[in-house]
């Protein structure tokens, strides 16, 4: 292989230029040489935004094309499963964003079409790369705060998508909730045993419509006895609003949202300072580069993946047990959705 690792990027959509941007500028042993979409004009657009040379006609072109080792599928997530398939069979290394699918079947298929053909999948759970989070980790890993009693997530973001594109998302447990329920698992160490989720409609009407809820909140209750609570909601009028914190038994840890600058004002009647990043692009720069540089150094170097696709499962699992437990307002536990 060569040294360095030539990516083609399929979908230039919402997450399509982060990544976009992330092998084109900062992940010196990536080269992005060509992007496709079935919006030609938004291949054009990421295409001359980060000089990349070549813009393929479909998903299939890129995993066709010899010249490509790795692709990054930031496509919507029902096209994910065929194009992973499609991509193991013909030797690529894959890079896709979360969830695989939301279908259990189509996830076991991917991964199976993985295993076959020997090549690495990571799948893009950025948040386990956060410096922040990673804090958290070690705090739980070393003992530092000793064994976990209580975790809470809060993730809500600072504007709802449009309703077009809740359609094909899974809705608030699939696409938002996912990753929260990934750092659960993370940042615990310890497997979920049962599920209690509420929803409501409470910041956009239109929601209802979309049979989906803007706001929820999970209880997670886990093998080893820890108890954890994750709130989501679509619109925080203050911005992006990122934080964790575990409660152990000998002390707890926390992280707070970041700012674009440390800066606080004082004056007569309060002290303040400016508003924390407004949106996951912001927020999560350093992350998403660093979760492409590990996939990169993996392949380049055969290194494990940090974030298999195994891995990416069980988050899926909890999404769709939270799903269940909000339509039948009851605890579900995990082994009745799990296989």
């Amino acid at each position: 292989m060569n040294s360095r690792l030539r990516f083609g990027l399929i979908g230039a959509g919402r997450i399509g230029p982060v990544h976009a941007e992330t092998l084109a500028f900062r992940v010196s042993q990536a080269q992005l040489v060509a992007v496709a979409d079935v919006n030609p004009s938004a291949a054009q657009a990421v295409a001359s935004r980060y000089n990349i040379p070549r813009i393929l006609s479909s998903g299939s072109d890129m995993i066709a094309d010899p010249e490509i080792d790795a692709v990054a599928i930031c496509s919507p997530t029902d096209t994910h499963a065929d194009l992973i398939v499609a991509a193991a069979k013909a030797g690529k290394h894959i890079f896709c964003e979360k969830p695989i699918s939301l279908s259990l079947k189509e996830i076991d298929r991917s991964l199976a079409a993985v295993e076959s053909a020997g090549v690495k999948l990571q799948v893009g759970f950025n948040r386990r790369f956060d410096s922040n989070f990673l804090r958290v980790r070690q705090a739980v890993v070393s003992g530092e705060i000793g064994t976990p009693n209580l975790f809470h997530i809060v993730s809500r973001d600072p504007f709802p998508p449009p309703l077009t594109y809740l359609r094909p998302s899974g809705g608030i447990f699939l696409d938002m909730m996912v990753h929260d329920f990934d750092m659960a698992h993370f940042l615990i160490g310890d497997e979920v045993e049962e599920v209690f989720a509420a929803g409501a409609v409470l910041v956009d009407p239109g929601f209802a419509g979309e049979d989906d809820f803007d706001t929820a909140v999970v209880l997670l209750r886990f093998r080893g006895g820890a108890i954890g609570t994750i709130d989501n909601s679509r619109k925080s009028t203050f911005g992006y609003d990122q934080r964790v914190e575990i409660l152990g038994s000998k002390g707890k840890i926390a992280s707070e949202n970041r700012y674009p600058n440390q800066v606080m004002v004082s004056g007569e009647k309060c002290v303040y300072s400016d508003l924390p990043y407004n949106f996951f692009m912001q927020r999560y720069t350093d992350s998403f580069t660093a979760e492409i540089q590990a996939f990169t150094e993996a392949v380049l170097e055969d290194k494990p993946i940090p974030v298999t696709g195994a891995e990416s499962r069980m988050p899926v699992v909890m999404a769709l047990a939270a799903r269940k437990s909000s339509q039948e307002n009851r605890p579900v536990r995990i082994r009745e959705v799990a296989a």
